[in-house]
């Protein structure tokens, strides 16, 4: 018998090994001595054994996609213990939703059936527990792989009762780490970070059909665009008072940076108009670009097309930023096989920041038809998406999640991860609220908001109430010490596409 650290890569990889017991892998650390991943060096002590070996993994789990135990118990059969109803004998696996008591009165707690909704109480667990079956819940990726998931409702009798779990769970509330431990270790299940995105289908809910391309409440464009391998993709968004956001257009640009082509038509979209509610059309505001990846094209084809309309952006990960978008600093840039100093402009983007806030308005309330009968409007930051954007599109919006993940001396931060492959829309969102950071309307006065309600001709928010002062009235006259001169107006910023 050889025990040893999962921090110790010598332990891990010292002698060959047919059993290798794995005790509570989530704790582990990302790398032993920074060699590696645990535990793939201790799997790896098993190859010369093949089909003889056996690799046990335990754990209670953490966090829903760093946790080690969750990814494995996914790739298994996912083996439950059903066990069968006292009163009607339908066999099923307990689920913490099912486990219902009184309001405030946890000692009340009792297991509901999925098949005859009648009560189960705690005296019925042994019989139950005699006669249940791990059955598979899932097809394996791996054969050769099982797994097995058990909670503490599953616990025998004078262990862990119903009622104290539920005692548990009601004292939990309020306290984010302490509604964690609870679903970490008597749900044993996986923590979601409270930085989570809605669920995609609630999104395809609550899909609109807009009566125009734009919509009365949107007063200028921007667009975010993310330059992959083999197509260039585009979202188009309107934006209104308080980021309200509605999508109005999704392009897809095949060829990728290597074809002339695909930059000619993306160069074709800056000149491009879409149609207002109210009959004034529109172009793109500002477009802004990811520099990711084939940045030499990028800056080239942006300073063919100049700065004023176009932003090449450059992600930056982390929280603790100044702000959530900053420059532009000059960068090099190669035109036509000449490397340019200086030649390019690049602003430096925060994407968690807007990834946060996108999350944040995706999950807004809207106003029931009641309330909007009532003249209830949108809250601020409300994001509309069309009636016609697919199901794909939606699942890449929602495609992340925050996860809380330790650096190597312990320290915890948050962190946005992918939890599947594709993610553009989410990325053509975040450039594109940036572009709108750019163009200075999270700044603008309401002498801004109301030139740009005048070139739409809406009018969005009731105009203030100003005082005329009477004709036959006298210029009050000006109080001792009191300059007679008239002050200097301040000068107003104008963006450019609001310029005749």
């Amino acid at each position: 018998l050889v025990l040893t650290g999962a921090n110790s890569a010598t332990g891990l990889r010292s002698m060959p090994a047919r059993y290798i017991f794995l005790d509570e892998v989530d704790a582990y650390p990302a790398s032993a001595d920074e060699e590696g991943d645990p535990v793939t060096l201790a799997e790896a002590r098993t190859t010369t054994f093949s089909h003889r070996r056996k690799v046990f993994m335990v754990s209670t789990p953490t966090i829903r996609g760093l946790s080690r135990i969750e990814h494995e118990f996914e790739a298994s059969d996912q083996r439950r213990y059903f066990v069968p109803c006292p009163h009607c004998g339908v066999m099923q696996w307990l689920q913490f939703e099912r486990l219902r008591w009184d309001k405030g009165q946890p000692d009340t707690a009792a297991y509901h059936c999925k098949g005859c909704e009648k009560p189960i109480a705690e005296h019925h667990k042994t019989q139950m527990l005699e006669g249940g079956e791990w059955r598979a819940t899932a097809t394996s990726v791996d054969p050769h792989s099982i797994g097995f998931h058990l909670s503490a409702l599953y616990s025998p009798l004078g262990w862990k009762s119903w009622a104290q779990i539920a005692r548990d769970w009601l004292a939990a509330q309020g306290s984010e780490e302490m509604l964690r431990a609870a679903r970490n270790t008597l749900l044993g299940e996986t923590w979601v970070e409270s930085g989570d995105a809605p669920e995609w289908q609630r999104l395809a809910e609550r899909r609109e059909v807009f009566g125009a391309q734009i919509s009365e409440g949107g007063l200028f464009l921007t667009a975010g665009v993310d330059v992959q391998k083999d197509r260039i993709e585009v979202d188009v968004w309107a934006w209104g008072r308080g980021l309200e956001s509605w999508l109005i257009d999704h392009i897809v640009i095949a060829g990728g940076p290597d074809d002339p082509q695909c930059w000619d038509k993306l160069t074709a979209l800056l000149g491009r108009t879409w149609t207002h509610a109210n009959g004034a059309v529109m172009v793109i505001a500002k477009l802004a670009i990811d520099t990711g990846y084939e940045s030499a094209a990028v800056y080239a084809w942006a300073r063919a097309q100049g700065f004023g309309q176009v932003s090449p952006v450059k992600g930056l990960e982390g929280f603790n930023r100044a702000t959530p978008v900053s420059g532009p600093t000059f960068v090099d840039a190669t035109i036509g096989g000449k490397r340019l100093r200086r030649g390019a402009r690049l602003w430096s983007i925060a994407t968690a920041t807007f990834k946060t806030e996108t999350y944040r308005f995706l999950r807004l309330e809207r106003p029931s038809d009641e309330d909007r009968a009532l003249g209830a409007l949108d809250a601020p930051g409300t994001v509309h998406l069309p009636d016609w954007i697919d199901t794909e599109w939606l699942k890449q919006l929602v495609a992340e999640q925050l996860v809380t993940v330790r650096n190597k001396r312990g320290y915890a931060h948050p962190e946005w991860q992918k939890m599947r492959e594709r993610n553009e829309a989410l990325d053509c969102r975040v450039y594109a609220r940036a572009a709108a950071w750019i163009l200075g309307a999270d700044r603008w006065d309401e002498a801004t908001w109301r030139r740009l309600e005048d070139q739409a001709g809406v009018e969005t928010r009731p105009a203030p109430q100003s005082a005329a002062a009477p004709e036959s009235q006298e210029p009050a006259a000006p109080k001792a010490g009191t300059p007679t001169t008239p002050r200097r107006k301040r000068r107003v910023y104008t963006p450019n596409f609001m310029r005749d």
